[in-house]
């Protein structure tokens, strides 16, 4: 009896490793709402495989592409371990941190180089408040520029306050913002936007290239103003449970492969948006080019109206030390 025994302890001490191994086995759900046939959907694919290798498949990386839940749904799912990571917009990052949205405040942030001054400046604290949130940060993405979509030809403020503005009614923000700068604002369901303008309750859009030419808004609203009015960012976040429960020796290099990624996401996206752009030209868009005249006259307008806002609509503090790092380009 007592060598059974014996025998059995050995079984188990032999077992122990394995079993030890298959508990370290991490599968990390990562939900995107953009499709698998896209910059963001390629990359993401690209990012699980170098994970998996990376982790010798400790950490199984699976991505769902074209999720249609909602970004609040998400965050829901996030906070229950339903899902261990997601990609969200502004809107996604806003519910968790909303001082995000200040840098989509209209003609804040007017081009790429600015929007990389304002990221390298402030990521850092812009990502401890999200990880105070029991979130983690691992990538963001630009997923490209604002503008104006319209019936009628737009190239001063004039023009658009003529029109009535269709914007997604979760953007209350922006919705007052342009509300207080004197436009004519409809808030409208995502999936209406076709509807209401085929149907007269609006006339305009506030909406990104890739968004215009994915939902074919450009077919109705065929005039494009080509001032950027505000860059449209994303995130990939992790729940903080699940990147506590990823090994230490991991994650070095798994935050390299993201920041790589981050990278690459950056140029692939500008080059995504010009082509979309082109492709709506060749099926009829008309860009509606702003000269610089023009453009200072969005840039007046949006200095006299939204400054008094700080503080109800955006986050007073962080608007005011945007504004002091960029006002060398402004001037």
């Amino acid at each position: 009896m007592l060598m059974k025994k014996a025998g059995c302890l050995l079984l188990v001490l032999t077992l122990c490793p394995v079993l030890l191994f298959a508990q370290r086995k991490l599968t990390v759900k990562l939900v995107s709402l953009v499709p698998e046939n896209s910059p963001w959907g390629s990359l993401l694919n690209r990012m699980a495989r170098e994970w998996n290798a990376a982790t010798n498949g400790d950490v199984n990386l699976v991505i769902y592409h074209n999720n249609k839940s909602s970004e609040a749904d998400l965050l829901r799912q996030l906070n229950m371990n339903q899902i261990q990571a997601a990609m969200l917009s502004t809107l996604g990052m806003k519910l968790i941190s909303p001082e995000i949205m200040t840098l989509s405040c209209p003609f804040l942030i007017r081009n790429n180089t600015e929007l990389d001054l304002v990221l390298n400046n402030l990521k850092p604290e812009l990502e401890q408040k999200i990880n105070s949130k029991n979130f983690h940060v691992l990538a963001w993405s630009k997923v490209g520029w604002v503008r104006f979509f319209s019936k009628s030809p737009v190239f001063v403020p004039g023009d658009l306050k003529k029109q009535r503005l269709g914007t997604s009614d979760a953007e209350t923000e922006l919705l007052d913002a342009f509300r207080a700068m004197g436009y004519q604002m409809t808030p409208i369901a995502m999936n209406q936007i076709l509807v209401s303008l085929s149907g007269g309750q609006i006339d305009a859009v506030y909406q990104s290239p890739v968004n215009a030419g994915g939902l074919q808004i450009f077919g109705l609203a065929r005039n494009m103003a080509s001032i950027p009015v505000a860059p449209f960012l994303g995130s990939i976040i992790m729940n903080e449970r699940t990147w506590r429960n990823i090994p230490e020796k991991y994650k070095p290099e798994l935050t390299r492969i993201v920041r790589r990624v981050e990278a690459e996401l950056d140029r692939s996206v500008q080059d995504f948006e010009a082509e979309i752009i082109q492709t709506m030209v060749r099926n009829g868009l008309i860009i509606n080019d702003v000269g610089p005249e023009q453009a200072k006259l969005w840039y007046d307008d949006a200095n006299r109206t939204l400054p008094p806002l700080m503080g109800t609509l955006f986050d007073q503090d962080l608007f005011t030390r945007i504004s002091a790092m960029l006002r060398p380009y402004h001037e």
